[in-house]
């Protein structure tokens, strides 16, 4: 299965959208990566390589997040795990995360994945 990391420069961010996601997904594999290491604001190299390396399978990871060095973080994270199968996607964080996890836990490969939190941006609020 997909595994979905969030990345937000907030811990209570990162941890609450991954909640929202389990509402819809409860089996989904998913982890917060949100914060400094000693819980501050920004963004953790380390925090984010280790909530991948604990919900990384051969299906692939993907990975969301909220904005600015949370972004350039994350890619120096995925440049230094190369060979691996792992797709940060430009989508809204809450909408993403919810469409992203009830695909992944339905078994579908990782580009569908990639496409319905992509997808989840398109559709109107109101």
């Amino acid at each position: 299965m997909v595994g979905i990391v969030i990345v937000s420069h907030s811990v209570k961010l990162a941890e609450g959208v991954v909640d929202l996601a389990r509402l819809m997904a409860a089996d989904a594999p998913m982890r917060a990566a949100g914060g400094m290491d000693d819980g501050g604001f920004g963004t953790s190299f380390e925090k984010i390589s280790n909530a991948i390396d604990e919900i990384y399978t051969d299906d692939g990871v993907i990975i969301l997040m909220d904005l600015g060095s949370a972004v350039m973080t994350t890619e120096m994270v995925i440049e230094m795990m190369e060979g691996r199968k792992l797709k940060m996607v430009d989508c809204p964080l809450a909408e993403g995360a919810v469409a992203a996890s009830v695909v992944a836990e339905g078994g579908a490969p990782l580009e569908d994945v990639v496409e319905a939190a992509v997808n989840a941006g398109k559709i109107p609020k109101f």
